[in-house]
């Protein structure tokens, strides 16, 4: 009965074959990449290692996995790939179209701000670094924000329209932040907080500031922060 369909059949199973070990062998390519770059802090082919990321993610997270690494490693090196990728661009965006989201959990338990429309209205009350952090970031010219949720975000983003902005966060935040970034079609560079947690957690403030002066030119950045020019 299937006699006639043989030869159909036979190539649908010969071509799933051929998808699958293209599949592993991409898959072991990109492990291959992802190592190196973890290890040397090098990366190699990052257009095609973040479209290969991101379309295997389920799989290269279980091969990471299987070599001992957890998925935060994983995460950290698409956060990277895509900072690598959107930094000519985002050096391009003047920064009076840029603006900086920091989560609220930066400040102290102390903190006597209060939340309005547009997040947290910081005093600079020396509790924490965050008005420290936000005082130099608009000496730069950005629009800054200390939010408590993607909400806060994606309601800024509709204010304000930037072109272009800087998300600070724990690392699961930031990806998701970036890759949101991406459907509003606005340049996102990310930085991973130095710890985690709910409350009282700290920035990465030197990477802020290094990322924060890119494309500015060196006579309009403050005296504070002269010393993040690479």
């Amino acid at each position: 009965m299937l006699q006639p369909y043989m030869p159909v059949i036979t190539l649908i199973g010969e071509l799933t074959i051929l998808v699958i070990l293209s599949i592993l062998v991409l898959g072991c390519i990109l492990l291959i990449l992802t190592l190196y770059a973890i290890r040397s802090g090098n990366i190699l082919f990052p257009k095609f290692m973040r479209a290969g990321l991101l379309f295997l993610e389920g799989m290269m997270r279980s091969m990471f996995r299987l070599f001992g690494f957890e998925d935060s490693d994983f995460f950290r090196i698409i956060v990277t790939l895509q900072n690598t990728l959107n930094r000519k661009a985002f050096m391009s965006i003047p920064v009076t179209e840029r603006v900086v989201f920091m989560p609220h959990c930066l400040r102290s338990n102390a903190c006597p701000a209060h939340l309005h429309d547009e997040g947290l209205k910081c005093r600079e009350c020396g509790l924490c670094k965050v008005g420290e952090g936000k005082r130099l970031l608009e000496l730069l010219g950005y629009r800054v924000f200390i939010i408590p949720g993607s909400s806060f975000i994606k309601r800024m983003i509709k204010r304000y329209r930037p072109r272009a902005i800087i998300g600070i966060g724990c690392l699961l935040e930031v990806k998701e932040g970036i890759e949101m970034s991406g459907q509003y079609n606005i340049i996102a560079m990310g930085v991973v907080n130095t710890s985690d947690g709910c409350v009282e957690t700290s920035a990465d403030w030197d990477q802020v500031f290094k990322t924060a002066i890119l494309g500015i030119a060196p006579d309009k950045i403050p005296e504070e922060l002269k010393k993040y020019i690479e």
